[in-house]
């Protein structure tokens, strides 16, 4: 070790040598915090190799990390060949150092210095921005395969007639390429000037010559490279104008050329070209003429003209050729953007149909019966009735349902397909009774069963109640025998350890039992080198040494559909919305995933998160790619996640869609075919509600074909604002079995509202047919109202102010309950337009919601009633024929008639036997402290009492039966008392009314 002493004259210390012994542990130990490190960064790219691997989709993960490491390697090699070379070059150019002024001895220091390390800054320097220009290069890994396996569209641009694909697949590689020529020409030509200067071939205050010749000639090579690029810029930037976005008058997101584009930004472009290809090889002939006066003014020349061409003449075009008369300039170019827009977006074949929204006959008793076809009314919300599902068949407090529930359609007792309100019964951590890790991962580790009501039927226990056809722990009813464990699930976000030693809690028959996990999913734990990598991946280090962990244990993570779906098709962007559904005895997710670009020339922009947000996006459910930006969108795949060994499968949609196709050919064998999808998979197969979303979006203004219509934008349409949700946000579509006027039979069909912009009555209906088996599957329509119509708002507003209504609220404030509005359903009918609104108490002695009313409206009439069957004979003004539901009855669908209660001695047994039946499960789920079971208990033993009452006779009583009915009774007073809940005696005994 060198001297520390304090100099000549002061006392020399020696510091000794570390011993052998003390040098090798430190060696040791420094190796080790290296492998330590290592390991810590391989450990995350072991497991994900390890997860790709088990998913069965390894060849994504290889060809992903293949094309990445491809691209880090080439461009970051050339990016540090040319700032290696050009530094290099620029030191082997130096002049000789003779003659030093004040500059350069100042600057001899640092030349010495470096000298010694000149080897090692190179190539310090060099490896840096090598690193760097390969970190950036892989990220470009999409664009890349896009480019190398590009399909053709088979459509041309209107302007240039170049194939589609060029600017979605070509041109973002090509502006790639452009893109780091510019940053490797600007890096060499910083450090070639620095390394000038450094050794006297720049000088910035010596006397005489500021350059020499070489470092003249060397500069100049590099500004003309510079140039050059340039001039390619100003070639590309012609191809660029037609996927351009910029504000105009027409419509938010304009795409494409406009007339200014065409007759001053195009031509300017070709010009600018040609000056600076003239300006590259002035800079290029400094080479022999040592002279920078020639590239200087060639450069000036550039500017002025990039500044005069290229912005003064385009800026005098608009003002004094366009403006004047803008409508009549624009319109060739509002017509291209129109008819590729409607290409893009897949709604150039939207039927658009007049629609006089008035109703073409006065005939209220055939209008009554059309209403019975019209439409399979919806009174159980899916975006509202998810906490009666939670309180009635939750059932344990670690299990919970989304906030929203699913639409779909299962067959009932008659083989016909019924709308069905459905959600699983997911595991939730915040219910687990102690919280701990073997708990939190080993045994509360999944959910159990899928839960179904009827989308158009109430049930009765308590009255109002959801009508299932699935329920119970494990789940019996209509949906047979199925896989009702479910480990993956759109709740389910954290890791469990399952197969192993440790048991999972799970239930049969009777009751709660454990079990080990059989399936084939996840990773296994029986090696130590998985179970260290999975420590640090996740932070956990019990994973390595707990004694819950051996041989058979599995790792389940990634366990969302959505995060399932977008790992193994990272290429896809994935629908906010994925649903269940019981498949050949499996419970099935299905994710609509969709291909994307912004490249489709002339068609608008649209911001998927801000076009697919809606007034349940809010709290209740995700949008879709939140900030992507696209201009072309298909639901090219269907994808299914099973719910109980999380397989991924990835089908074919669209079968002509070139951007699919081109992933295809970059990914092959992930994507199965059409024909490949199973039959009862395809029943439950919908129509998205993104796509719906953007596509409802587009039409505000691209139902219009018309140029001179458009521009002036008189017949512009807005999707409403919700009226039923307090939040703020756009009305949400609706999936209802309907019947267009130009249908003969109901069809299953995603809809939405349009209001005039910036008026509330109604100004159009638009349906698409959503059922996947349908020939017309797709077929979008819209109803253009002619007259003047209510709108959504109009129609909430008119039932806020009913006196019915004031009267329903009125008396639910001393229940200390509240009232919850419905989705509001419109359904063409003869020519005009019926709302139908479920309407919902919730509080008091039951804290979930319970449907009570249902309200009406059709053309100037708006009813308040205690039924479906009621609300449409009123709002009709017709009677009870026997036909359609009877006064007050919720739970039944048009078409099926109730009975009157029965009487006589058997009857009384009967009814008896049920009360002291319902009366043992009540004290039995009371020991339990099940509240759910109690209060379903204590509806059952109601039921029974009032039975057994209807069945005494009762001389001198005309209206027992009707007394027996309780609340479902003819309409009044005390009938709209015991619905409203003002009743004390007619309120079931649940959870919260039990304390």
């Amino acid at each position: 070790m060198p001297d520390r002493g304090g100099g000549p004259t002061g006392p020399r210390i020696r510091v000794g040598r570390p011993s052998r012994r003390a040098r090798t542990l430190l060696m040791t130990l420094g190796v080790l915090a290296i492998l330590a490190m290592a390991f810590v960064m391989f450990a995350g790219f072991w497991t994900d190799w390890l997860w790709y691997r088990s998913v069965a989709y390894s060849s994504v993960f290889t060809t992903t990390l293949w094309t990445k490491i491809g691209l880090f390697l080439v461009f970051g090699l050339l990016m540090a060949i040319a700032v290696g070379l050009n530094i290099w070059l620029a030191h082997r150019l130096r002049p000789p150092l003779s003659a030093m002024s004040l500059e350069q001895q100042s600057l001899d220091r640092y030349r010495m210095s470096l000298a010694p390390y000149k080897k090692w800054v190179l190539l310090a320097i060099t490896a840096l921005v090598g690193l760097i220009a390969g970190a950036s290069a892989s990220g470009q890994w999409r664009t890349w395969l896009m480019y190398v396996n590009g399909v053709a569209f088979g459509q041309k641009d209107p302007q240039f007639h170049l194939d589609v694909s060029f600017y979605a697949f070509d041109l973002p590689w090509y502006r790639f390429l452009l893109g780091f020529g510019f940053a490797a020409t600007v890096l060499s030509l910083i450090a070639a000037a620095m390394t000038h200067y450094l050794y006297g071939g720049l000088r910035v205050t010596s006397p005489g010559a500021r350059a020499t010749g070489a470092a003249t000639g060397h500069l100049s090579v590099l500004l003309g490279v510079f140039v050059s690029l340039k001039a390619v810029a100003y070639w590309l930037d012609r191809y660029g104008l037609a996927v351009k976005s910029s504000d105009f008058k027409a419509t938010d997101n304009w795409t494409g050329l406009r007339y200014v584009d065409a007759n001053a930004y195009l031509p300017a472009k070709t010009i600018l070209f040609c000056i600076a290809a003239i300006c590259a090889v002035l800079f290029f002939a400094t080479l022999w003429r040592r002279t920078w006066q020639l590239p200087v003014i060639g450069f000036g020349l550039m500017v002025l003209s990039a500044i005069l061409i290229g912005g003064l003449y385009p800026a005098i075009v608009q003002k004094f050729q366009v403006q004047p008369n803008e409508q009549a300039k624009e319109a060739p170019f509002i017509r291209k953007n129109i008819e590729a827009t409607r290409d893009a977006y897949d709604i150039d074949n939207a039927q658009v149909d007049d629609y006089s929204g008035k109703s073409t006959t006065d005939d209220d008793t055939k209008l009554r019966a059309s209403a019975n076809d019209a439409a399979s009314y919806r009174v159980m919300d899916p975006n509202v009735v998810s906490p009666a599902f939670q309180q009635l068949q939750q059932k344990r407090n670690y299990y919970q349902f989304p906030k929203t529930l699913d639409v779909d359609r299962y067959k009932d007792a008659d083989g016909k397909d019924q709308d069905t309100v459905i959600g699983l019964r997911e595991l939730n951590l915040d219910g687990i009774p102690k919280r701990n890790w073997i708990n939190d991962h080993f045994t509360y580790t999944h959910g159990y069963g899928a839960i179904a009501a009827r989308g158009t039927t109430t049930g009765k226990n308590p009255k109002g109640s959801p009508d299932f056809t699935e329920s119970g722990l494990p789940t019996s009813g209509d949906l047979g025998t199925y896989e009702q464990q479910i480990y993956y699930g759109e709740k389910t976000e954290q890791y469990s350890i399952v197969g192993g030693p440790q048991k999972e809690l799970d239930y049969e028959e009777d009751g709660e039992k454990t079990t080990s996990y059989k399936g084939n999913s996840g990773v296994s734990l029986s090696n130590a080198f998985n179970r260290a990598a999975y420590a640090v991946a996740f932070s956990e280090p019990q994973i390595l040494y707990s004694g819950a962990i051996g041989d058979g244990s599995r790792i389940l993570y990634n366990r969302t559909p959505k995060e399932r779906v977008e790992a193994v098709a990272p290429w896809l962007t994935i629908d906010g919305d994925a649903y269940p559904a019981v498949v050949n005895g499996r419970i099935q997710w299905v994710v609509d995933a969709y291909t994307t670009t912004n490249g489709y020339p002339y068609a608008s922009r649209t911001t998927l998160g801000d076009t697919t947000a809606d007034s349940l996006t809010t709290n209740q459910r995700a949008v879709v790619a939140q900030q992507n930006q696209v201009n072309y969108i298909r639901n090219s795949v269907k994808a299914t996640v099973d719910a109980y060994d999380g397989k991924v499968k990835l089908y074919e949609w669209d079968t002509e869609d070139p951007v699919l196709k081109t992933w295809r050919k970059a990914f092959p064998g992930t994507v199965e075919p059409r024909a490949d999808i199973p039959q009862e998979l395809m029943d439950h197969l919908r129509y998205p509600q993104d796509l719906f979303k953007v596509q409802r979006e587009l039409l505000t203004r691209y139902h219009v074909t018309n140029p001179a219509q458009f521009y002036s934008g008189s017949d512009a349409w807005q999707v409403p604002d919700d009226p039923t949700n307090k939040e703020s946000g756009a009305v949400p579509p609706y999936y209802l079995s309907i019947k267009m006027p130009d249908q003969t039979s109901q069809k299953f069909s995603l809809t939405t509202t349009f209001t005039p912009k910036g008026r509330p009555d109604l100004g159009a209906f638009m349906a698409v047919d959503a059922d996947a088996a349908s020939k017309d599957y797709g077929t979008i329509r819209l109803l253009r109202v002619t007259t003047t119509v209510k709108g959504p708002g109009q129609v909430q507003s008119e039932l806020n102010g009913n006196d019915d209504v004031a009267e329903f609220v009125r008396n639910l404030k001393g229940t200390d309950s509240d009232i919850e509005y419905g989705n509001l359903l419109t359904v063409p009918l003869e020519g005009g337009f019926l709302y139908i609104e479920p309407v919902y108490t919730r509080g008091g002695t039951q804290n979930y919601p319970l449907l009570r009313k249902v309200a009406a409206s059709y053309g100037s009439k708006t009813v308040f009633e205690n039924s479906l069957g009621e609300a449409l004979n009123a709002v009709f003004g017709v009677t009870d024929s026997g036909t359609t539901p009877p006064p007050s009855d919720t739970t039944r669908p048009p078409g099926e008639t109730t009975q009157p209660p029965a009487t006589g001695d058997a009857a009384l047994k009967k009814a008896i036997a049920d009360a002291q039946k319902a009366y043992a499960e009540g004290e039995a789920a009371l020991k339990k402290q099940d509240w759910s079971a109690y209060g379903k208990a204590q509806a059952d033993l109601q039921d029974a009492l009032q039975r057994a009452a209807a069945a005494q006779p009762k001389p001198g009583s005309a209206n027992s039966a009707d007394g027996a009915n309780g609340s479902d009774g003819a309409k009044g007073t005390d009938n709209a008392s015991s619905s409203d809940g003002s009743d004390k005696k007619e309120k079931p005994v649940n959870a919260d009314s039990s304390g």
